[in-house]
């Protein structure tokens, strides 16, 4: 358990559920307003996820881009678009995420500074075997072993809902953060 010294941050981010063809991300801060908005297109052969600053799509604000078509252990680049800088990376930890979803949080030179590890073992099975009803709860922790986000899914049977905490010692900048959460409802989640 975290224990912040200072406030965090909190975002959600909605996926709805029942789109017919791709999936809508609508991300909101914590005073509920619209900071982010997605519409990941059905049948790509590579992830090319766009986050918008709203659902006019006038303004692109961040690009998650997956680097190869088919990877079991895909990386995932988190680029500003505003600035075209990468601000880091993603990887999914391959054969450790078919019982207990992880991934590895890479900087710009793709060296590893951080995880991002599904709550429990037990938990993990018991979702994928019995019942994914039960939802998920992710921590990310720098390699020290200090927690500086956390990711909690909550049960909705039409909208997929993910509560992101930034803890104030986190020194990712929170797009990286958050785009971690997309990934999260995006990939992890249509295993359920």
């Amino acid at each position: 358990m975290h224990e912040p010294t200072a406030v965090a941050t909190q975002y959600t981010i909605r996926r709805k559920m029942l789109v017919l063809l791709g999936a809508k991300f609508h991300i909101y801060d914590a005073n509920d307003n619209l900071i982010g908005f997605s519409q990941q297109k059905a049948f790509k052969w590579k992830e090319d996820i766009r986050v918008y600053y709203d659902e006019s799509r006038s303004t692109e604000r961040l690009r998650i881009l997956a680097r190869q078509i088919i990877d079991f252990s895909a990386a995932y680049d988190v680029v500003d678009s505003a600035t075209e800088v990468k601000l880091g990376a993603l990887r999914r930890k391959g054969w450790q995420s078919l019982v207990r979803d992880a991934w590895s949080v890479l900087d710009v030179n793709d060296v590893e500074i951080g995880t991002i590890q599904e709550d429990s073992m037990v938990l993990a099975l018991f979702r994928r075997f019995l019942s994914a009803l039960i939802p998920q709860h992710f921590h990310l922790r720098d390699q020290q072993g200090q927690e500086l986000a956390e990711f909690r899914t909550h049960f909705n049977p039409f909208i997929h809902k993910m509560t992101v905490t930034v803890y104030p010692n986190c020194p990712l900048d929170p797009m990286m953060v958050l785009a971690a959460g997309i990934l999260l409802v995006a990939i992890e989640g249509r295993q359920g």
